[in-house]
């Protein structure tokens, strides 16, 4: 089988080695580290020819890259621009969690013209607060503040788009959870959901988890404590 593997980052090297066990891997833009294990392509995954497409990162998804490759005849890994905008709107997730009545961190959502109630919606409640850009950063657009102050400074820049563009123009802003996180991912082809093993991610830098969050600062599986009989710790 050749799979082509989407994307230029981690999460595609590890994908592109795991499936290289089994398959041809060609993976478009790929990187040099990528290359080691998979011939790597320039240009749009429309025209490589493959028998399975795996799309790793949640930009194409969201602009609907796998849409358009399954409506050519492709088989496609990966969630259709619908369900990729779980991802790629967070106000929108938060909504299908609320219509879907699953527990989530009291939340509220501003636009550009929302600063003074967006303002106030921090006072209501005691730190720590999490301003989240609505759509897309690259892992970059969450701020997790324990100074009201600093929180605030964050909403602003994010509204009138100088921190992250038209992404960060409309924000959640959120009740700050703290403790172990639970990463479960499931598998779905619209009829069954199959689990996958249970990860844990760390996104803050620098050791104690000091400083600000990004994309990921690494991640483990299995989890202690994190299966079916032991649930999280």
């Amino acid at each position: 089988m050749r799979v082509c593997v989407v994307g230029s980052g981690a999460r595609e090297h590890a994908l592109a080695d795991a499936l290289a066990r089994t398959s041809e891997v060609v993976c478009t833009p790929g990187n040099p580290g990528i290359a080691a294990v998979a011939e790597c392509v320039p240009g749009p995954p429309e025209a490589v020819d493959a028998d399975l497409y795996v799309i790793g990162p949640e930009a194409p998804l969201v602009d609907g890259l796998a849409d358009r490759l399954r409506a050519a005849g492709r088989s496609v890994f990966g969630p259709g621009a619908d369900g990729a905008r779980l991802e790629g709107s967070k106000a929108w997730m938060k909504e299908v969690l609320v219509a879907a009545g699953v527990p989530t961190a009291r939340h509220a959502t501003f636009g550009p013209g929302d600063l003074p109630a967006a303002l106030r919606f921090l006072d209501s409640f005691p730190g720590p607060w999490v301003v989240k850009t609505d759509g897309l950063a690259a892992g970059k657009g969450v701020l997790v503040a324990a100074d009201v102050a600093v929180a605030a400074a964050d909403v602003r820049a994010k509204l009138d788009g100088s921190a992250f563009g038209e992404a960060g123009r409309r924000v959640v802003i959120e009740e700050g959870l703290s403790g172990p996180e639970l990463s479960v991912l499931a598998l779905c082809d619209g009829r069954r959901a199959v689990a996958l093993p249970a990860a844990r991610d760390f996104k803050r830098v620098g050791d104690g988890d000091t400083g600000p969050n990004t994309g990921g600062m690494g991640a483990h599986s299995p989890v202690p404590g994190g299966d079916d009989a032991g649930g999280a710790p």
